[in-house]
């Protein structure tokens, strides 16, 4: 194990001075493709998502981010939960169809992300190291949240990971992650296509719905 590690964190490569680690690439490589994945709703992008989570494991822990090193450990937990949803959450075991959040989800998710982001921040400053606590819980909090509305298909999860990616792109450059920080725009990026492509499914559910639904009958 200890010879995995070493290598994980041994350099890849240098450009410009800044030399980056084979953690940082595989990282890039795997978020970058679970990601994609997920906004073209590919239930694979969930166990790419775990050999992303467990890279990234090595790299916080690393830099010193100690609430997402903890996130990602308990994302791959939640991802085992959400492809058993994707192919079998659906109606009747069909795969899971993409819906909006309810008024209830919001309020309570948005409560919950806003609570975890205080908690978290406040152990990290008593009981860490850490240099960036309020920014590192809130990534932790919100992405939690952000990944349980993906498991659960809610259109609304792609607004969360649009402000976790706003927060963790100058997180990731402060603590040197260039890579990661680079990776992470291109997770904004990804994100807004998601959303577009989620919204269209949204509307062609809508327009299937409304063909297959009886027409009026006149007296």
């Amino acid at each position: 194990m200890d010879v995995v590690i070493d290598w994980l964190n041994s350099r890849a490569f240098v450009v410009a001075g800044q030399p980056f680690q084979v953690v940082e690439v595989l990282g890039f490589v795997t978020g970058a493709l679970c990601v994609w994945a997920v906004t073209r709703q590919y239930a694979w992008n969930w166990p790419i998502g775990i050999a992303n989570n467990l890279v990234f494991v090595v790299l916080f822990l690393g830099a010193g981010l100690y609430a997402d090193t903890v996130l990602q450990a308990v994302f791959a937990v939640i991802a085992l939960y959400g492809w058993w949803q994707w192919r079998r959450g659906g109606t009747g075991a069909t795969p899971l169809p993409v819906r909006r959040s309810a008024p209830a989800e919001r309020a309570a998710g948005l409560a919950v992300a806003a609570v975890g982001t205080v908690v978290v921040a406040l152990l990290l400053t008593t009981h860490t190291d850490s240099t960036v606590p309020w920014p590192d819980a809130f990534v932790l909090a919100a992405s939690l949240l952000a990944t349980w509305g993906q498991a659960r298909k809610i259109l609304e999860q792609w607004w969360v990971w649009i402000a976790v990616d706003v927060v963790s792109i100058p997180l990731y450059a402060y603590k040197g992650l260039w890579l990661t920080a680079l990776l992470y725009t291109g997770f904004l990026a990804l994100c807004f296509d998601g959303l577009r492509r989620w919204r269209a499914d949204l509307a062609q559910q809508a327009a299937v719905r409304t063909a297959e639904r009886p027409a009026a009958v006149s007296p």
